[in-house]
C-alpha cells in the first residue's frame, strides 16, 4: 500500500425500518466494500431496527473509489437474504480534512451534502469539526428493497509515514 493516504473509520451505528426476511423479523448485518476490501458488522438477531455500533476501518488509497454498503439477513441453513444496498462517496469528507481546520469552535458545520439522485443520502449530511477532528454523519436510504436506512459516522485516521492528505 505505497499510496496509502490514511484510514477511514466507519462507525456503523444502526439500521432503521429494515425489511422482514424471516417470518416476522430479520437477523441483519452489514458488509462494507471498497475495491478489494470487505468488512462485516456483527449480526443482530430478530431486529428490524438493529443497533450495531461497530467500527469498521478501510485503508484509503484513492478517495474517489465509491464505498458500497450491503445489508443481509443471516440464515442458518440457506444463503443469506439481501436486505438492500447503498453507495456513498467520501470526496466531500476528504476535501474537508484537507482544509486543516484546527481551531474552529466545536460542532462547526464545515460542509453540507444534500441528498440527490446521485447519492443514497436519506437526509442532509453534515461534515462537522469537533475537537480539531472532522467527522461526517450520514443516513443512507437502502436501494433494491422495500424499506430501510442505515446510519453511519465517518472519521479519518492519519497514519505516520503515509502519503497523507
Amino acid at each position: 500500500m505505497e499510496n496509502l493516504l490514511g484510514l477511514l473509520k466507519i462507525h456503523v451505528q444502526r439500521g432503521v425500518d429494515l425489511a422482514v426476511r424471516d417470518v416476522v423479523s430479520s437477523d441483519p448485518y452489514v458488509i462494507i466494500k471498497m475495491g478489494k476490501q470487505k468488512l462485516k458488522t456483527k449480526v443482530v438477531k430478530k431486529n428490524l431496527n438493529p443497533e450495531w455500533n461497530d467500527d469498521l476501518t478501510l485503508s484509503i488509497s484513492d478517495p474517489h473509489t465509491p464505498i458500497h454498503l450491503h445489508v443481509y439477513d443471516k440464515d442458518r441453513f440457506s444463503l443469506d437474504d439481501k436486505m438492500g444496498d447503498a453507495e456513498f462517496d467520501i470526496g466531500p469528507f476528504v476535501e474537508a480534512i484537507k482544509m486543516r481546520l484546527e481551531g474552529l469552535p466545536n460542532d462547526t458545520i464545515v460542509t453540507r451534502v444534500q441528498p440527490s439522485r446521485k447519492n443514497c443520502l436519506a437526509e442532509e449530511s453534515h461534515i462537522v469539526c469537533k475537537d480539531g477532528k472532522v467527522s461526517q454523519n450520514m443516513v443512507l436510504r437502502l436501494r433494491n428493497v422495500e424499506s430501510g436506512e442505515v446510519e453511519l459516522q465517518l472519521h479519518w485516521i492519519d497514519i505516520p509515514g503515509s502519503r497523507g492528505l
